[in-house]
């Protein structure tokens, strides 16, 4: 079979049951069946089901992703100095990926603060992703140092609070939240900007927010709603 052909009858396998698909190991292993044999039982169920072909994918997709997120979990979840908020000891962690020029970031802001209200038992994790524009980079940085300084939700909500994103807004934040932007150790700062960079990449985020809870990663100022499931699941798990 081809690369494709093996991971969608695996992924199909799943759906469709033990009944009429063998295990994936089965199909790959040398000795397995006819290849012949296999491809025409796979043929004839997806001709006869093909609604089956998105949720196979689907599937396969997520549990791609959820390798991946397990292979850089400690990079997703630990947070930089103080850049989270809510149950140190959660049992859940929920991480934002936001860019301060967004506009949907600034919109899950209600959404986020609800989530924390409602579930003792949650921690979140803010991961600076400046994507959008120079004067993103510029806020990450102040974001990162207040970080540091342990300042960070300050200078986060200072700098929300403080419409659109300027060097005189992002100054204005730091001096509100008591953060000093002088003698930044800028090196961490662009490394740690570096590394969100390279996860964000790695687990196909190509926007923001975006949200990683347990082994999903998550796109979109998604409701309220869809977020307590996905960390219902996460606290199953």
């Amino acid at each position: 079979m081809t690369r494709f052909t093996l991971p969608l009858v695996a992924a199909l396998g799943g759906l469709i049951g033990a009944g009429a698909v063998w295990s994936y190991e089965r199909f790959a292993s040398p000795g397995g069946a006819d290849q012949a044999r296999i491809e025409r039982v796979v043929h004839d169920y997806v001709l006869a089901h093909p609604e089956i072909i998105p949720q196979a994918m689907q599937g396969l997709q997520e549990r791609q992703s959820g390798e991946l997120v397990a292979a850089n979990r400690e990079a997703i979840v630990t947070p930089f100095g103080s850049a989270w908020a809510g149950n140190p000891q959660g049992d859940v962690t929920l991480v934002e990926y936001f860019d301060y020029n967004c506009g949907y970031c600034r919109a899950s802001l209600p959404m986020i603060a609800d989530l924390l209200k409602r579930d003792g038992k949650l921690r979140i994790v803010y991961r600076d992703l400046p994507i959008l524009s120079e004067a993103s980079r510029t806020a990450a940085r102040a974001s990162l140092a207040a970080a540091q300084q342990g300042k960070f939700l300050a200078f986060h909500d200072a700098l929300y609070a403080g419409g659109p994103v300027s060097d005189a807004s992002i100054t204005a934040a730091a001096v509100k939240a008591g953060v000093g932007l002088g003698a930044v150790d800028s090196g961490t700062i662009d490394a740690e900007i570096a590394k969100n960079m390279t996860v964000a990449a790695k687990l196909g985020m190509n926007g923001t927010p975006s949200w990683v809870v347990g082994n999903r990663v998550l796109s979109g100022a998604l409701p309220i709603e869809e977020l307590e499931k996905a960390i219902a699941a996460a606290r199953g798990a």
